[in-house]
């Protein structure tokens, strides 16, 4: 079967990586690329990587017929765009911003798209008539991270977060610490203990674990690379070392992007990649979670054609198979 896609917002770098992805798609066609900034251009001149990949240009209005569409709006306008986007029976919607995750502008129409959490509600969204709210990319390291031991009730103390992202994160629009001179080697800590990402995390593990209610200390950094999530956790913990891992293996055996690896994970191992790669070391009464993200792909644009496989039955890693750029 052949099923018709639509982006709104194709400009950025989260578009562009869906973009990019969709014209790889064995099952999901790109129909349309609507941009209010880039309207009558080529794909290819947004994004020139994709110059000899495809003649489509990007639409300011979009076209009937569309089975999905992914929003890679700012955070924000998600919300007004649904509201005056004309009825689109039978289209399903997949948002890659923050307005309709826990804790935002929740409706009752909008899942939590985290697949290694709400899998079978993903498989029956479309069914059900459900849209999907896409994962913050912190979020989406962080929760991987911690979603073994919330689900067999072993989060019973504050948890500490320092995490890192790349520029990328901070998406395509210029800002004061976008500038090259501003990044490269730099690194700065930002909305300390207050991210926006916090409210789904919470949402999320009490999700696993309904009397979850301990402390999380979140740290975000920005730092001096372009891609990527390294997320390190750690928390007060009875379980040894073999019993976390076993932990961790059985909790994942079924979910074919999360790895654990037996060595202390690294960015190059998942960037360019839909992976999680976590570690795990036992320190005297700590137990320290590393996981490892590509935040445009499974922090974002990779985890939403994940979702989308899942709502039409495609299986779930169609079009995933991705190269990590390890050199």
């Amino acid at each position: 079967m052949s099923i018709n896609a639509g982006v709104v917002g194709g400009s950025g770098y989260t578009g562009g990586e869906v973009l990019r992805l969709l014209l790889r798609h064995p099952e999901l066609h790109l129909a349309a690329a609507q941009s209010n900034s880039a309207a009558g251009s080529r794909l290819s001149t947004v994004h020139p990587d994709l110059l000899g990949e495809t003649e489509l240009r990007f639409c300011e209005a979009l076209p009937a017929g569309l089975d999905v569409l992914f929003l890679c709006l700012g955070h924000g306008h998600s919300t007004s765009f649904m509201q005056r986007m004309p009825a689109m029976e039978g289209t399903c919607i997949i948002d890659l911003s923050r307005d309709f995750r826990p804790g935002n502008e929740e409706t009752d129409n909008f899942i939590y798209g985290l697949p290694e959490l709400h899998g079978a509600t993903l498989r029956a969204a479309r069914k059900q008539k459900l849209n999907v709210a896409n994962p913050g990319c912190f979020a989406t390291g962080i929760l991987l991270g911690l979603l073994p031991l919330a689900a067999a009730g072993h989060l019973q103390s504050d948890v500490h977060i320092s995490a890192i992202t790349g520029s990328t994160g901070a998406g395509r629009a210029l800002t004061e610490t976008g500038h090259f001179s501003w990044r490269s080697a730099n690194a700065q800590v930002y909305q300390a203990f207050t991210h926006p990402h916090l409210p789904e995390i919470r949402a999320s593990l009490r999700r696993a674990d309904e009397h979850f209610d301990q402390a999380l200390h979140f740290l975000p950094f920005r730092g001096a690379f372009q891609r990527g999530i390294i997320s390190a956790i750690y928390t007060r913990s009875a379980l040894t070392q073999k019993a976390a891992e076993d932990l961790y293996r059985d909790f994942y055996a079924r979910h074919p992007f999360v790895h654990l690896s037996d060595a202390n994970p690294d960015l190059k191992q998942v960037v360019n990649t839909n992976k999680c790669v976590i570690g795990i070391t036992r320190a005297k009464e700590m137990l320290l979670i590393t996981s490892v993200i590509d935040n445009l792909l499974k922090g974002a644009a990779g985890q939403a054609i994940q979702n989308a496989n899942l709502m039409f039955g495609l299986p779930e890693t169609m079009g995933l198979h991705l190269k990590a750029g390890v050199y």
